[in-house]
């Protein structure tokens, strides 16, 4: 781990007059998880989004292992999607085909020329396998738990054989076993295949459960950067505010309450 993979360099994008991202610069290091951390409308599922080329930036650069990807076009896209993998907040399983037939779905468009319908099958059973989720192919996303669905998510992705792993919110609504078990998961698969990780979320146990390194965003730009450790000793007050899940001490609830 060292070189940089992912590179966001003065990097704004607006939606109308609301900025998400101003001068926004960001290094995501090979092989390493990283956290983005942040209050909402911030833009950390938008720095997603620009990555895979959902979204564009207005101005800026975002280079993807030497290559420029903010002005890429729809067909040349299509390379690098094959090598990023996204795990949506709700898992996004298709309740219309059963659990192995939504692992295998992503296997079926990208490599239906190269891949026989064995080894696809062998492909969606060691993805399953891996997510703690073994021989459940024929059942339906409507008979699973909000966790087992997270991880079917998952088990889709990793099926893909991607280079990076980009999780948006991957414990929103969970419980917090099922949170657990999703941050094992993490931790586990980043150990046993080296991928590099973004992750996006509010929730700080998981941000210091999985990461590596840990950036925070704020008024559309990164304000803090580095290790759990350095985030833990930080004497900046919006940082230690939002990990500690703390109001700022201006905001008088008795005053709130009275003046509503």
């Amino acid at each position: 781990m060292g070189d940089v993979l992912i590179s966001f360099s003065h990097v704004n994008k607006r939606f109308g007059p609301k900025v998400i991202c101003s001068d926004l610069c960001l290094d995501i290091k090979r092989g390493e998880v990283l956290t983005v951390m942040g209050a909402s409308g911030v833009g950390k599922s938008v720095l997603l989004k620009m990555l895979i080329g959902l979204l564009s930036p207005d101005e800026g650069s975002i280079m993807f292992d030497g290559t420029e990807v903010a002005r890429l076009n729809e067909n040349a896209f299509g390379t690098i999607r094959r090598r990023i993998a996204y795990l949506f907040q709700g898992a996004a399983l298709f309740d219309s085909l059963t659990v192995g037939e939504n692992v295998a779905y992503g296997l079926r468009e990208q490599f239906y020329a190269t891949m026989t319908n064995e080894e696809i099958l062998g492909r969606v059973e060691q993805s399953l396998t891996l997510v703690g989720l073994p021989g459940i192919q024929s059942m339906r996303p409507s008979d699973l738990s909000g966790g087992m669905k997270k991880r079917v998510g998952l088990a889709r992705t990793l099926a893909l054989q991607p280079e990076v792993i980009l999780y948006d919110e991957p414990t929103t609504g969970l419980d917090p076993i099922n949170t657990a078990r999703i941050n094992h998961l993490i931790t586990g698969i980043q150990r046993t295949l080296g991928l590099t990780s973004v992750v996006v979320t509010h929730d700080m146990g998981t941000a210091f459960h999985v990461s590596d390194r840990l950036a925070m965003l704020n008024r559309g730009r990164v304000i803090a950067i580095g290790t759990k450790e350095e985030f833990r000793g930080t004497s900046d007050e919006y940082v230690r505010q939002f990990i500690e899940g703390r109001a700022p001490e201006s905001e008088d609830v008795d005053s709130l309450l009275s003046s509503s």
